[in-house]
């Protein structure tokens, strides 16, 4: 035994960066998510397929692939690397070695106002589990949650899902327009008709989310179905900072109206309802498990919006 432990091709560590680089088909962006650098993880994968005499990938400056020999290690090892996972989840919930932790991301374009109404019931109810949250792009989101590197996202809903995520919850988020304190503007208790809204605020400056965001796509298609045509001044990828830059004058914009309770009448907004409303759906991302842990199924149910 002794002596297969001092000359095994790899260890469980090794393995898992062979599968990152597997499943990210890069040596640079399985690094990032190991928290190596490139040449280092390239070494280490070098040092398995010496010691194995295969090669395992198949390398050309646009893409990494696995050769038939990485295939087949890919799909038989696999099952070793979830055992242990499950192993070691099932040592930490039945002796608690470790407190509970749930790694959840958060789209960029949702704002900090939502962010009380994901966590505090959840908070109130599992005290002793620890939230590691981060803010990422849509699609990191959902690439993270597949990769285990998550355990839940919260996003604007996707064009696809990969197949092993599955979306747990829906919620309906309107948008409002808005512009500058002093920007002048008759008050109206009805809803202004989109026609009226678009010769309003024609030759103003708009502040937009980025287009290649999901909210960004969303929201374009429904401009064109108004066949309104906007080219934004400038594109953001946080509603907050648009909300800021309209407040100073800098321009106007369409925004989530839960949003805007955050900021005081320093940074007040003027709102501008409109007739037609575009609305976006965010969504809860999970991995498709035959049973969900009870501090994950437990955040999802606990959500408030």
């Amino acid at each position: 035994m002794n002596e297969y432990l001092a000359t095994a091709p790899f260890d469980l560590y090794e393995l898992h960066l062979f599968h990152l680089v597997a499943e990210t088909g890069s040596f640079t962006r399985a690094g990032q998510r190991a928290g190596l650098t490139q040449s280092a993880i390239t070494r280490q994968i070098r040092g398995m397929e010496d010691r194995l005499g295969v090669t395992l990938f198949e390398r050309t400056t646009r893409q990494v692939s696995l050769t038939l020999a990485g295939r087949a290690l890919h799909e038989r090892s696999g099952p070793i690397l979830a055992a242990t996972d499950d192993a070691l989840n099932h040592l930490r919930q039945k002796f608690n070695l470790v407190p509970k932790t749930l790694h959840v991301g958060v789209a960029r374009t949702i704002g900090l106002a939502y962010l009380p109404g994901f966590f505090f019931a959840f908070q109130r109810k599992f005290p002793e589990v620890q939230l590691q949250v981060s803010q990422q792009t849509s699609d990191e989101i959902i690439e993270a949650v597949a990769a285990q590197d998550l355990d839940v996202g919260l996003l604007c809903r996707p064009p696809r899902l990969p197949r092993g995520l599955q979306i747990t919850h829906c919620f309906k988020d309107d948008f409002t327009f808005i512009a500058p304190p002093k920007f002048a503007l008759s008050e109206k208790s009805n809803r202004t008709p989109v026609k009226e809204l678009k010769h309003i605020l024609a030759g103003q400056r708009w502040l937009m989310i980025q287009r290649e965001s999901n909210t960004g796509r969303h929201l374009r298609l429904w401009l064109e179905e108004q066949d309104w045509e906007i080219e934004p001044a400038m594109e953001l990828d946080s509603f907050d900072a648009i909300v800021n830059l309209v407040s100073l004058g800098l321009g106007v914009s369409i925004v989530p109206h839960r949003v805007l309770p955050l900021y005081d009448q320093r940074r007040a907004v003027k709102r501008i309802r409109s007739a037609s409303r575009f609305s976006r759906e965010l969504v809860v991302v999970v991995r498709k498990n035959r049973q969900q842990p009870a501090h994950l199924s437990g955040f999802v149910e606990n959500i408030l919006f």
